[in-house]
C-alpha cells in the first residue's frame, strides 16, 4: 500500500460525501455520478487502505472508526488544498468557519457571540443546524470546525470548553393555576398533559425518567421537535412544556423553575488540533458572550 502515490482527492471527497449518511444513492445524486461509479470509487479506496471503511448492518450502513478518520482527513485535505490554491493564485479569500449547533442554541445562546464575531471579522460563516449527537459527528468528521451542545461526557478526540449552564423551566399559560407558583416541583405535574419531543430524544428520556422516579402520572399532549414549536403549542393551550431556561417565552406564557430537574452544561468543542485564526476568534466571541442570554 502506497497512499502517497495511489490515494486521490477525488476518491477521498467521494467517500467523505458518502459517509455523511451512509447512502450510496443519495451521495451519487449529490456528486452527479452514477451509483455504480461511486461504489467502484469507494471499493477501490477500501481495498487501497486495507481496512473496512464501512460495514452493513442489515439494510443500513455504518461507517467504521477507520472510515470516520478517512472522512475527517478528506475534509482537512480539501480545505488545505483550497487554501493553497488561493495563496498560489494570490486570492485573498478566507474559507468559511463552520459552526454546528441546535436551533435552540442559535436562537437563544449564540446570537450575541455570532454578531460580535461578524462585526470584527468579514469572512463568511456557515451555520449547520444539528442536534447534539449530529453536531459532535460533524466536528469529528471534519465537516464543522466548532460545535456547541449540552454534553454529559466529552467524546473521544474532542477538546471542549464550558460555555454556559442552563436550567430547566416549566412553560405554562399565564391563566393556568401553576402560573401563580414561584417554583414548580415534579409532583405538581401529576396528571398534567405535557408537550414533549418525540420518543427517544434525550430531553424526552431525561424528563420521563425524572417523572417516573417522582411517581408522577402524566400524559403526552403533543409530540413536537424544537423549543419554538413546543412553546407555540403551550401558547395555543395544548399543554405544558419543560424547556431550557434560556428560551424566550411567547406572549401569554410564563416560565417557572423546576427545582428537581438538573441544569444543562453547554460546551463549545472542536477537534484536538490547532484551530485556524478565524475559528479561534469565533470560539472566543462565543465564550465572551456565553451568558448574554441571562441579561435580556
Amino acid at each position: 500500500m502506497d497512499l502517497l502515490r495511489d490515494l486521490t482527492l477525488d476518491a477521498l471527497l467521494a467517500f467523505a460525501d458518502f459517509a455523511e449518511d451512509g447512502n450510496f444513492s443519495r451521495a451519487a445524486t449529490r456528486l452527479h455520478i452514477s451509483q455504480p461509479a461511486l461504489h467502484t470509487k469507494i471499493t477501490k479506496l477500501n481495498r487501497l487502505v486495507g481496512l473496512p471503511l464501512y460495514v452493513r448492518r442489515g439494510r443500513s450502513i455504518e461507517i467504521t472508526d477507520a472510515g470516520r478518520k478517512m472522512q475527517r482527513f478528506a475534509r482537512e485535505l480539501a480545505a488545505s488544498t483550497t487554501a493553497f490554491q488561493n495563496v498560489l493564485l494570490q486570492r485573498d479569500i478566507e474559507q468559511p468557519v463552520v459552526l454546528a449547533a441546535g436551533e435552540g442554541s442559535y436562537l437563544y445562546l449564540l446570537g450575541h457571540g455570532i454578531r460580535a464575531h461578524r462585526a470584527n471579522r468579514k469572512h463568511s460563516l456557515q451555520l449547520l443546524t444539528l442536534d447534539g449527537a449530529a453536531a459532535v459527528d460533524a466536528v469529528q468528521s471534519g465537516r464543522a470546525h466548532l460545535g456547541v451542545a449540552s454534553l454529559e461526557t466529552i467524546p473521544r478526540g474532542l477538546a471542549a470548553t464550558p460555555l454556559t449552564r442552563v436550567g430547566q423551566v416549566l412553560a405554562v399559560p399565564k391563566q393556568h393555576a401553576l402560573a401563580s407558583r414561584r417554583r414548580i416541583q415534579l409532583k405538581d405535574l401529576n396528571h398534567a398533559e405535557l408537550i414533549v419531543p418525540p420518543a427517544g430524544r434525550p430531553h424526552r428520556v431525561m424528563l420521563s425518567q425524572m417523572l417516573q422516579s417522582a411517581g408522577v402520572d402524566w400524559t403526552v399532549a403533543v409530540e413536537a421537535s424544537g423549543w419554538e414549536v413546543m412553546l407555540h403549542m403551550v401558547r395555543l393551550g395544548m399543554g405544558l412544556a419543560v424547556v431550557n431556561a434560556c428560551c424566550r417565552m411567547p406572549a401569554g406564557v410564563s416560565s417557572r423553575p423546576v427545582t428537581e430537574l438538573p441544569s444543562l452544561q453547554y460546551f463549545v468543542f472542536s477537534r484536538e488540533t490547532k484551530l485556524s485564526p478565524a475559528a479561534a476568534a469565533l470560539k472566543q466571541n462565543l465564550l465572551h458572550h456565553a451568558n448574554a442570554w441571562m441579561t435580556r
